[in-house]
């Protein structure tokens, strides 16, 4: 099996190498294609993902990718949001569990974060309204918010979880927000097996650090998933010790 690995900018060369010899030695039957993208090529080339990039993306199916670089307030737009953007990967799935041998904050934890990929302030909609006023429009579908929370029941009772938590800050925003948030009753009601609780984000982040073990699998928007994944991962150790997300189309 050939599998795409782009090798990124930063520590993310070193990490690419690191995870190729570690599954090498493993002994799983793989080529690797190895493609460059992120912040060095743009500045030999002008273009962040090259089209050989792609290419090797659409002939192989399967990708690994390597930590970029994504400049703060200035410079070029995210190399991950391009991807998800181009091939519709609208689902990060991150599995959050204890490892035994970890001192951690947290024991014997085991949740799923199920993140949507493609919307919300994360679009990049943003505009310029005067020197001293700017913009950022959140977006949220129907369409995106159906697949995402339905992905989440199904992995649930796929896996025989107890409960899904969807999280939104539907009392200020309560059109974007209210929308996902009356999606997710509404689905709820087709896994009547399956407990369905709500929080709102603000709350969720004080709860992940009080009791994390009330929460089984989570479901939010783009934004409050990048946030509340990043917490999770330190309930365990830090970003190190989690997978980097599985992407659906």
């Amino acid at each position: 099996m050939k599998v795409t690995m782009i090798t990124g900018d930063g520590i993310g060369k070193e990490i690419s190498q690191s995870v190729m010899d570690i599954i090498d030695a493993s002994g799983a039957n793989l080529t690797w294609d190895i493609v460059h993208a992120g912040e060095a090529v743009y500045e030999e080339t002008g273009s962040l993902i090259p089209d050989k990039v792609f290419t090797s993306l659409e002939q192989n199916k399967v990708a690994l990718k390597a930590p970029m670089t994504t400049p703060i307030g200035k410079g070029f737009h995210s190399v991950n949001v391009a991807l998800r953007k181009k091939y519709d990967l609208y689902a990060n799935i991150r599995p959050i569990q204890s490892i035994g041998t970890m001192e951690t904050l947290f024991k014997q934890l085991d949740l799923v974060l199920f993140r949507e990929n493609t919307e919300d302030l994360y679009a990049g909609m943003e505009e310029k309204v005067t020197d001293d006023e700017m913009r950022s429009i959140k977006i949220i579908t129907r369409d995106a918010s159906e697949r995402i929370i339905r992905r989440a029941f199904e992995y649930a009772q796929e896996n025989h979880r107890s409960s899904v938590t969807v999280v939104t800050k539907a009392n200020i925003m309560k059109l974007s927000d209210g929308l996902f948030l009356d999606i997710a009753r509404e689905i709820a009601n087709e896994f009547p097996t399956i407990e369905f609780k709500e929080i709102l984000v603000d709350n969720m982040a004080m709860q992940l650090v009080i009791d994390p073990y009330q929460f089984d699998v989570v479901v939010t928007e783009n934004l409050y998933g990048d946030i509340l994944s990043d917490e999770m991962a330190g309930l365990i150790g830090g970003l190190g010790l989690v997978p980097g997300g599985q992407c659906w189309r």
